[in-house]
């Protein structure tokens, strides 16, 4: 088996570490290693995704990964990457999260027989004893060197207030904990963890006399310099009440062509040689790669069921993506086009012919008939359905031809939208090229 060091390196995850060589070698062998996850809301985003597929790629090199839920560090609010103070939530506000969160790190990772741990900082933190901690935690602890730090100094022009200024004693608190209950010799986070991971690895030394490691990951752009996971309507959940399945489908579509390949990389488990084939893809090629990568994200947090849905409804929305004869798996490419007949949508998509599925997962409101029957004008409902911020939005979008019903362009903003419309018993509305919403009439 592959050293977990090095398939992370080599699909582009490793930003800093503690000991590069030390910690290889320690990873010839089954490890621990833990990652935190603050619940300041119901749900984790796409930028999540690398911290829990690296997980993921842990567990599957034979390690044991701890999912760390910040019960009571999200109390205080880490303030690395912010420039203000982070809002503060109640307890029962995080329990909540955290119970959400747990659930959803279930689709990545195989806690079966204690092959990974769920864990809640809560558990130890909360009971602490302040001056006890500050006694035999805070004395380890140089003010000048924590003031040095980047997620401190950033804030200091802003202002830092004195709870989050405890943050990294808290998270580094947490390592100490997980080394002497769990052995965990390994801690891993986003770039923006680097001052808190050290600070970590420093307490584990002091106090315990042990070397301990710490992995970041950088943060991830577009190739267009966007952060990952926003959108025009915000964060893309992993949550797929909040974000759709075939609106997440339809997020990873959408890839910039220059990143595919990084992406596959990062958010799929597929083999490298595999995924360096799609460097030089163009055109169509390139297209059947972002179905591969669509369908394996969405696979892999929502489950086989919901991928085969999306990529269904995506085929019978867009047109089905057809394999040229050329492609098959007989070359290089076609091994990576391959994998969309062989693994991702054997029974959706084929050689010769298109999708049939029912459309169950684009945005959907119900209106009722006899609305429908006296008429909508088109800006009005474009942003009753929120394809569109405000009526105002709407009308705008209207006049540069950006609005579709059925497929064509609407020519006027007050356009009344109403029974003749219907197709197949449902409307369908777009807004520029990849928003869509589907009406349908309450009887």
């Amino acid at each position: 088996m592959k050293n977990a060091y090095d398939v992370l390196e080599e699909r582009g995850f490793i930003d800093q570490v503690t000991d590069a060589v030390a910690l290889r070698q320690l990873l010839e062998n089954s490890a621990t290693c833990y990652i935190g996850f603050d619940p300041t809301a119901r749900s984790l985003h796409v930028g999540h995704l690398v911290t829990i597929m690296s997980l993921a790629h842990m567990q599957r090199s034979g390690h044991r990964p701890i999912a760390l839920v910040g019960g009571g560090t999200g109390m205080v609010g880490d303030p690395s990457g912010k420039t203000e103070m982070r809002q503060m939530l109640s307890r029962e506000e995080i329990d909540l999260n955290a119970m959400h969160l747990k659930r959803q790190l279930g689709q990545f990772l195989d806690f079966g027989d204690g092959r990974a741990l769920l864990l809640n900082n809560a558990d130890w933190l909360l009971p602490l004893k302040y001056i006890e901690f500050l006694r035999d935690i805070g004395c380890h602890f140089s003010v000048n060197r924590m003031l040095a730090a980047e997620s401190y100094r950033a804030r200091l022009e802003t202002g830092l207030n004195f709870i989050e200024f405890n943050y990294m004693l808290l998270q580094a608190y947490d390592f100490l904990y997980l080394f002497d209950h769990f052995n965990c010799r390994i801690q891993m986070g986003g770039s923006d963890q680097w001052g808190n991971i050290v600070a970590g690895v420093d307490l584990v030394r002091r106090v315990n006399q042990q070397t301990v490691y710490g992995i970041t990951f950088p943060l991830i752009t577009t190739a267009s310099g966007e952060k990952m996971g926003k959108t025009a309507k915000g964060a893309v959940w992993l949550d797929g009440s909040l974000t759709s399945p075939y609106e997440y489908y339809q997020y990873w579509m959408n890839t910039d062509d220059r990143d595919v390949g990084r992406f596959l990389a990062f958010f799929t488990f597929l083999p490298m040689e595999e995924i360096r084939a799609v460097s030089g893809l163009q055109g169509v090629d390139l297209n059947l790669a972002k179905t591969i990568l669509a369908y394996e994200v969405t696979r892999i947090t929502h489950g086989e069921n919901a991928a085969r849905t999306a990529q269904a409804e995506s085929e019978e929305t867009f047109g089905a993506r057809r394999i040229p004869e050329d492609l098959l798996p007989s070359s290089t490419v076609g091994r990576v086009v391959g994998r969309v007949i062989e693994v991702a949508v054997s029974d959706t998509i084929h050689l010769t012919g298109s999708v049939t599925a029912s459309v169950t997962s684009i945005p959907t409101t119900i209106v009722p008939e006899t609305r429908l029957r006296q008429g909508i004008p088109a800006f009005e409902l474009f942003a009753e359905v929120r394809l569109c911020a405000s009526k105002g939005a709407a009308r705008r979008l209207i006049r540069q031809g950006g609005g579709y019903v059925n497929g064509e362009r609407v020519l006027a903003v007050d356009e009344g939208i109403n029974m003749a419309h219907l197709r197949g018993g449902q409307i369908l509305l777009r807004a520029g090229k990849k928003n869509y919403h589907k009406i349908q009439i309450d009887e």
